[in-house]
């Protein structure tokens, strides 16, 4: 065997290894970088080998890809030195062309495509498999990796680049999770609007969600036994609201098994009730209170009804356990519920009364109309046009088209909605 012959195989079989190399800190960058931290910790929980040291490698992701990086750019040039300088010894000037051609084949094809390729398809597999010879590296290359960390911080202070970016909260990041897997037909509609409605919780108050004075049925306590009771009987509530004089005087509550239970003891004569005596006390919460806050009164108290007050105690409406359960399951219609057409399906879009939640439509729609300023269909035209509409009148704001179809007074009743 020739010098020349020995040299050949040599710098071939260095360039083998170093693009097996290449292969290996590629795939391991995709793997640990597509690999979903919480299937990692799930895995871990459940004691599967190399799960926890994947979630330390990625806790901190800059170092992790700073000694990748490092890794992967150092073969790669190392591998085309050695392959230019053979091409060179061989054809001269145009070995050049042909090293450059051959490494950029071999790299793209071998050292990238085909190991991220496999990451990408198997990421918790590949990231267990590269976790340990890849904390090597991290430790081996963690001297190199800090001092150009501090050599890039100290350049972008220089021209005043800041670093920090806005970091995605866990909320964020689970709802996009789940909108981009609905999409994708894993994870069905309805699944999704319940997840969302856990994840909105928190950013709700009671306003939002609570049933608006104008739909509550509330007794004049100032009216005989007998006619309280017919009235009572006659509504499909279990919990009614007593006031006197003034609407807003909101004095008891009313709950029907507790009128029955009165009932029985006087023997069905509603003349001898004493509706004052069987009245519970009004449980009163501002309408600021978050839904997180409710629920956890809800639960301290025991109660599942409580009537919302603004800042000068004036009577808004009433929140119960169930309106907050709605706004994570969808509405729920018992034996007593009169059914609510608030929304109809029509050629160009939808038919909907004007005091529909923006939220619930959203919800039904599959739309994405804004609820910050608004809670309503209604008060979202309204602020949108700055105006209260007349009848026929047209607005396109948001990504939608409104038209007004109904107004009674200064409340506008029907809508049709188009998506534009």
């Amino acid at each position: 065997m020739t010098p020349q012959t020995l040299e050949i195989l040599i710098i071939g079989g260095s360039v083998f290894l170093l693009l097996l190399l290449s292969a290996f800190f590629s795939g391991s960058e995709t793997a640990l970088t597509a690999t979903s931290k919480a299937r990692m910790h799930r895995m871990e929980q459940d004691g599967v080998r190399g799960a926890k040291r994947v979630n330390r490698l990625i806790s901190d992701r800059e170092n992790l890809i700073g000694a990748i990086l490092l890794g992967n750019n150092l073969v790669n040039i190392l591998a085309s030195a050695l392959t230019t300088a053979l091409f060179v010894r061989l054809f001269g000037a145009a070995g050049i062309v042909f090293a450059t051609i051959s490494m950029t084949i071999l790299v793209l094809v071998f050292a990238e495509v085909a190991p991220k390729t496999y990451a990408l398809s198997n990421p918790e597999r590949a990231a267990i498999l590269v976790s340990g010879p890849i904390k090597f590296a991290k430790l081996l290359f963690s001297p190199i990796v800090i001092t150009v960390e501090i050599i890039i911080r100290s350049m972008f202070k220089i021209f005043g680049i800041t670093t920090t970016g806005l970091v995605l909260s866990g909320h964020d990041e689970l709802r996009g999770t789940v909108d981009y897997l609905s999409k994708q037909g894993d994870v069905i509609k309805h699944d999704r609007d319940m997840i969302d409605g856990v994840l909105d919780l928190r950013e709700l108050t009671v306003e939002e969600i609570m049933v608006h004075r104008k739909n509550i049925t509330l007794v004049d306590a100032g009216q005989s036994s007998s006619k309280v009771i017919t009235q009572v009987l006659n509504s499909q509530y279990t919990r009614l609201p007593l006031y006197v004089g003034e609407e807003d005087n909101i004095i008891g509550i009313l709950h029907v098994r507790d009128l029955l239970t009165e009932l029985h003891k006087v023997e069905g004569d509603s003349d001898k009730v004493e509706i004052d005596k069987i009245s519970r006390s009004p449980w009163f919460t501002p309408e600021t209170t978050t839904v997180p806050e409710q629920l956890a009164a809800f639960r301290a108290r025991q109660e599942h009804f409580s009537l919302v007050v603004d800042e000068y105690g004036a009577l808004m409406g009433l929140v119960t356990l169930e309106d907050i359960i709605e706004e994570i399951v969808g509405e729920i219609d018992d034996e007593y519920d009169i059914p609510v057409t608030g929304v109809r399906r029509v050629k160009n879009g939808v038919v909907v009364t004007g005091d529909v939640s923006i939220r619930d439509l959203n919800r039904d729609q599959d739309w994405n109309l804004p609820d910050e300023e608004a809670v309503t269909v209604a008060g979202l035209i309204i602020h949108g046009a700055q105006t209260i509409p007349e009848t026929g009148q047209m607005f396109s704001f948001f990504g939608y088209r409104f038209e007004i179809l109904e107004r009674k007074r200064n409340q506008i009743t029907k809508v049709k909605i188009h998506k534009l």
